[in-house]
């Protein structure tokens, strides 16, 4: 039997760098804080972190029961997996301490996740009409228009570059390289077709940007500093939601119940309208790149819950 061989240090960081590019940036920034987190809170109590004891786990999932979405917690227990397995530590989130205890947080302090409210074209339309002819609102109505069009994530809305955008008489071609769903980046091609109302066509709404801000290539959407001029920058994903709760305000726009209003509405809005003007799910499921049916009828589930009641056929 063959001894053991040392790999160089070189092959064995390259090895790492892939294996870290298999989650998203947004998802390695979050396991990473939520790690920080975990940490921070064994050495405190002098506890160890890695390898952590189930009752370990448990009591910190106890301890941010009421301060914490059951999603965080759920987030927060497979960061603490990740950091088990990579170092090669078995795991096992099934432990009775653990599963026990995660199922008593939510029974006692369980309440529903805060959904999207979805931004139908009712709503765009009233977003739209706070963006005006400045560079600033041109790009807004583009990035609004195209991001339901689209039916796009935040993180596709950001991540669109010029050389991604294909104009034809029809519409545009967007090509999406790489999505949520799509680890692998084999990429997705879409179609926008062009709108019948001036005011709201996603497609005018970029030629009108692209125009205004002389982009040719790179990032189509971008910062505008405090002088009016448009950087080279790409705007953050973070910086959507702050874009869209400006205008949110502006139009005067608020969500009921439970419901938020963020970035994602306008995919759940585009999928509420499809499903109501008669597009197959098979369709919808294309354009909006949903792998699980399920998920995508989610909000088609949302859309009908009035209208496709059987309450209305009681007699009340």
């Amino acid at each position: 039997m063959s001894d053991l061989v040392t790999l160089p240090a070189a092959d064995l960081a390259l090895a790492a760098d892939y294996a870290r590019q298999a989650l998203a940036p947004a998802t390695l920034r979050a396991y990473a804080a939520d790690w920080a987190d975990f940490t921070a809170w064994c050495r405190d109590r002098n506890a160890t972190a890695l390898p952590a004891e189930p009752i370990t786990v448990a009591a910190y999932l106890a301890a941010r029961a009421v301060s914490h979405a059951r999603a965080t917690l759920r987030r927060r227990l497979a960061a603490i997996g990740r950091a088990h397995r990579m170092k090669g530590i078995a795991w096992m989130p099934s432990h009775p301490a653990i599963r026990d205890t995660l199922a008593g947080i939510f029974r006692k302090h369980g309440m529903p996740q805060r959904r999207a409210a979805a931004i139908c074209t009712a709503e765009l339309r009233r977003l739209v009409a706070t963006c005006g002819s400045d560079l600033a609102g041109r790009r807004d109505r583009a990035m609004l228009l195209l991001g339901f069009a689209a039916a796009l994530r935040r993180s596709e809305l950001v991540a669109v570059q010029r050389e991604h955008v294909v104009f034809t008489a029809e519409g545009l071609r967007l090509l999406i390289p790489r999505a949520k769903t799509d680890q692998e980046g084999q990429g997705a091609e879409i179609g926008v077709p062009r709108g019948a109302k001036p005011e709201t066509c996603p497609v005018r709404a970029m030629e009108t940007w692209l125009r205004a801000s002389g982009c040719q290539y790179g990032p189509v959407f971008r910062k505008i500093d405090r002088w009016g001029s448009v950087e080279q920058t790409p705007l953050h994903p973070n910086a959507l939601p702050k874009i869209l709760a400006r205008r949110v305000a502006k139009a005067g726009l608020t969500a009921s119940g439970m419901e938020r209003l963020s970035a994602h509405g306008l995919r759940a809005g585009f999928i509420t309208e499809a499903y109501k003007a008669g597009a197959r799910d098979e369709a919808i499921m294309e354009h909006s790149r949903h792998k699980d049916v399920r998920t995508m009828r989610s909000y088609i589930r949302r859309a009908r819950l009035v209208s496709g009641s059987p309450a209305k056929l009681v007699g009340l």
